[in-house]
């Protein structure tokens, strides 16, 4: 076999197993639980958020607050796709998902500027802005009113601060999103005991 052949051939498994993929991830969102565990998983950092905050005593400051609401679009997209998995309003929460996700990675990318090239000129405001027809500082003022300064590292896990791990949690949501957007379009893997 020449290694132009071997090459090609391989290259025709990988688009193979490529499509098997995407396959599997129209599936899956066509399917309740794959949109429960998003909404779950989102909804589990929103209460370690919390927990950080109200129980170990760390101020969020306000681009903590913006990712927060970053989050909780995860949430409400999984919760979408999760009460609508067959309808069209799945593409409607698929966007939503890759919209907080794209979001959640350029603030978290933002704030770990800050942290990593601190400057007396760039701050971040003093209060999040919302808006007038939704002030959420003003009705859970316990979740989204922002009391930190956003140049304090504060917590350090692998010697990664917070708004860094939300770069690889945010990344993570966003490039599945995205694979699940580009599977839409191709028919749904079928279960077969005895196929591929």
């Amino acid at each position: 076999m020449a290694r132009s052949d071997f090459w090609f051939t391989l290259r025709g498994i990988n688009v193979y197993r490529e499509c098997n993929m995407l396959r599997y991830l129209n599936q899956c969102s066509r399917g309740r639980g794959a949109w429960l565990l998003l909404a779950l998983s989102a909804l589990a950092l929103e209460l370690t958020a919390l927990w950080f905050q109200h129980g170990l005593g760390f101020k969020p400051c306000v681009m903590c607050i913006y990712v927060r609401c970053a989050l909780f679009g995860v949430v409400a997209a999984g919760l979408i796709g999760f009460l609508l998995p067959r309808s069209p309003l799945r593409l409607v929460a698929i966007l939503v998902w890759i919209y907080s996700a794209w979001e959640g990675l350029r603030l978290s990318y933002e704030h770990t500027m800050i942290l990593l090239h601190p400057n007396p000129f760039v701050t971040c405001d003093f209060a999040a802005r919302f808006p007038t027809w939704l002030p959420l500082d003003k009705w859970l003022p316990s979740v989204f009113v922002a009391s930190g300064d956003c140049s304090d590292r504060g917590w350090e896990f692998l010697s990664l601060s917070m708004p860094q791990w939300m770069i690889g949690v945010f990344a993570a949501y966003l490039l599945v999103g995205i694979l699940v957007l580009i599977a839409q379009p191709l028919k749904p893997k079928r279960r077969d005991l005895f196929g591929r």
